[in-house]
């Protein structure tokens, strides 16, 4: 071989040589910037379900709307519902009533115990001028300026008024007695007007439920939901995806960890998005790998084993206000680079 064949040979293999170290050194040495294409876009969306069992009667959205928190999505036949909730407003009226009935009635039952007290008291001084009487007519018996009969008559009357007393005593205790009665009832109607209350309210959830809403900001989608179709409580009929909070969730090899954390500056681009890069930064690391969580895990200890580099889930929120930002949806593909240096040199790096 001619010594000029001999150099251009040497040039060619150290040029090769050289290429190789270009790409494969940043993999060996460390980069700076890690680079997964495992990654997608993830959203945590929200599948709606109804509370209440019936027939759907209206459906307000269509497939692939923006809707806002709150906004009716459909309605249930809520006729019966109507019914529950009219039927649990007369019963706790009826329970109010007997409230006011039963506190009127031990209201009144002091006035009644009053004129048992005044009846005793009458009593009272019927027999102490009876017994005078008898003492008096005794006294001129004795002396023979009275008769017999007076003084018999003095002693009926005695007896009269003392039965009198008797009967005007056991009276004011049966009355003193019935508050205890009275208030018993009273407290059962207090009783009785908060489960007809408790059952106005749960009638009144019930009913409302019959208006199904969006729960958070986003874009509909799997709606399965259909005019006089028959839905069931926790039936998915369709799901609601909060695009504006979308985030990637991407799946790095656990030799790419070792210098990453949270807070890193990330770099998003999008396949769908024809090259165009999102900025984000990265929010946390799982605390698992991938295959940890799977239904059908692999048993290491069974078999010929071979070392496979696993993945861990990496969580990346991307920064608002970017432009592109509404056209992303959940599951696209995306190719995510994380700035791994110290965050001192990202700042020098973003002033150059």
């Amino acid at each position: 071989m001619k010594r000029k064949d001999k150099i251009a040979v040497s040039v060619i293999a150290v040029f090769a040589v050289g290429v190789l170290v270009y790409l494969v050194a940043p993999g060996v040495l460390g980069s700076k910037h890690q680079t997964t294409n495992d990654a997608f876009v993830a959203a945590d969306f929200t599948l709606v379900a109804p509370r209440v069992a019936g027939f759907i009667k209206e459906v307000l959205v269509e497939d692939n709307q923006r809707v806002k928190a709150g906004q009716l999505l459909a309605l249930i036949d809520d006729r019966d519902f109507r019914a529950a909730a009219q039927a649990a407003d007369a019963d706790t009226l009826v329970a109010q009533a007997q409230l006011k009935n039963a506190t009127a009635t031990l209201e009144r039952q002091s006035s009644v115990i009053a004129q048992a007290q005044a009846t005793v008291a009458a009593d009272r001084a019927e027999m102490a001028f009876a017994e005078h009487e008898l003492n008096r007519y005794n006294h001129l018996a004795g002396v023979g300026a009275g008769t017999v009969q007076n003084a018999q008559q003095a002693k009926t009357r005695i007896d009269q008024a003392t039965a009198r007393m008797a009967n005007a005593t056991a009276v004011l205790a049966a009355e003193r007695k019935q508050v205890e009665i009275l208030t018993a009832q009273r407290d059962a109607a207090e009783g009785g007007l908060k489960r007809a209350q408790a059952a106005l309210e749960l009638a009144s959830y019930q009913l409302s439920y019959t208006r199904i809403v969006a729960p958070v900001d986003g874009m509909v989608g799997e709606r399965a939901v259909r005019v006089g179709a028959y839905v069931t409580p926790g039936s998915k009929i369709l799901a609601v995806v909060p695009l504006e909070q979308a985030y990637v969730v991407a799946n790095f090899q656990e030799t790419q960890l070792s210098h990453m954390h949270a807070g890193q500056a990330v770099q998003v681009r999008v396949d769908s998005l024809d090259g165009e890069l999102l900025n984000g930064h990265l929010e946390s690391l799982a605390p698992a790998t991938g295959v940890t969580f799977a239904s059908v895990k692999p048993d290491n200890a069974t078999g010929n084993f071979t070392k496979v580099v696993q993945r861990i889930p990496v969580k990346i929120v991307l920064e608002p206000g970017q432009a592109h930002i509404e056209r992303l949806r959940v599951g696209m593909s995306v190719e995510a680079s994380v700035d791994t240096q110290p965050a001192a040199k990202q700042r020098e790096v973003a002033q150059q």
